[in-house]
């Protein structure tokens, strides 16, 4: 391929403020044209062409913009509400999707929407930036060469007040829909495993500015026996944590920590187990393996791109995001119904 070639003639849906991340990758690239904006409300669209001096369709019709530029690649980043109804009209019209978190407001229309990709044969991968940080990278490193043994217990504290308004202010689960999807793909990612059941409590403080229930506790029980637990709350003021978390995980033969700002450690048994002292010798160790690519939104961007570019799944393909979503709805169902929730992976893994 060409350095200047234009492989991908891209529209964008949503030009609001968080979508200008978007655009501004888009423009970085030498193998993405910006054909069309697209937003609800038109004038939004033109003022994005205007700012980022854009020379392109501006409408506020997705089909229109598709058939009148010969699109074959769309950024989705519309509210979560009409994911859906977005992904399914570009890929129906022979597009490639790369859409924000999360893939839907249900399981059965992720269902819905990873199958009817699939059977287009088309690529749809989700944004989940949080998988793509330095430390975060590390931290798995450290994991995999076995440091801490075999994990058996980990969690994560999520504590933060962020006054967005919005659309999250007035969702039925804010931190589990719009937020927590991040921090449970996080561990899954750490983990290399995918979980099995969940219970789940789901509350709303009585200082919470949220319509829906901004807290919530979760446990859940992992595929290899461990045990993941998840306690957060998005109007939480004072002591904030990172939008990282903070974690621990509990290993056979130590613990790594993770307070989502630092670099990650892990505290080690010195020796074997000794069965002559109450107490064990432990030693603290750093990353042995620096990551030293890209983070975040940008790194999460050319890995989706990348797929596209070689012909595979990318690692936020949204089959496998099925499963982060999955612990999301199971999370929301089994507060609703005060019980712990089995999850089936066979109705979302292929």
């Amino acid at each position: 391929m060409s350095a200047v070639s234009k492989t991908y003639k891209l529209t964008q849906v949503g030009c609001g403020n968080m979508a200008k991340r978007w655009v501004k990758y888009a423009i970085s690239r030498a193998d993405i044209e910006i054909v069309a904006l697209v937003d609800i409300n038109r004038s939004a669209a033109e003022a994005m062409a205007r700012e980022f001096g854009l020379d392109c369709l501006c409408s506020d019709d997705l089909d229109y913009a598709i058939r009148q530029t010969d699109s074959n690649l769309v950024f989705d980043v519309t509210i979560p509400e009409v994911h859906k109804q977005i992904v399914m009209k570009a890929v129906e019209l022979g597009c490639d999707v790369i859409g924000e978190k999360p893939m839907a407001v249900s399981m059965a229309d992720a269902i819905e929407m990873e199958g009817f990709v699939r059977r287009h044969g088309k690529k749809y991968s989700v944004m989940q930036n949080r998988r793509f940080s330095k430390q975060i990278r590390e931290a798995r490193g450290m994991i995999d060469q076995g440091r801490i043994g075999k994990p058996g217990q980990t969690t994560a504290d999520f504590f933060l007040g962020p006054h967005f308004g919005g659309f999250r202010d007035v969702m039925n689960n804010p931190l589990l829909l719009d937020m927590a999807i991040h921090t449970f793909d996080q561990a899954r990612y750490l983990l290399q495993d995918d979980p099995i059941s969940v219970y789940c409590h789901e509350f709303n403080p009585p200082y919470s500015w949220y319509k829906g229930n901004a807290s919530a506790i979760c446990i859940f029980e992992m595929s290899d026996g461990s045990v993941f637990s998840y306690n957060g709350s998005w109007c939480a003021h004072g002591a904030p944590t990172s939008w990282q978390g903070s974690w621990r995980v509990v290993g056979s033969r130590g613990t790594l920590i993770w307070d989502g700002d630092n670099d990650p450690y892990c505290n080690v048994l010195r020796g074997e187990v000794t069965t002559d002292s109450r107490m064990q010798e432990f030693e603290t160790v750093g990353p042995s393996e620096i990551w030293t690519g890209k983070e975040g939104h940008d790194a999460c961007f050319d890995e989706m791109m990348a797929s596209l570019n070689e012909g595979r799944k990318a690692e936020t393909d949204c089959s496998d995001n099925l499963v982060s979503m999955a612990m999301v709805f199971a999370a929301i169902e089994s507060a609703k119904r005060g019980e712990k929730i089995p999850i089936s992976l066979d109705t979302v893994i292929r």
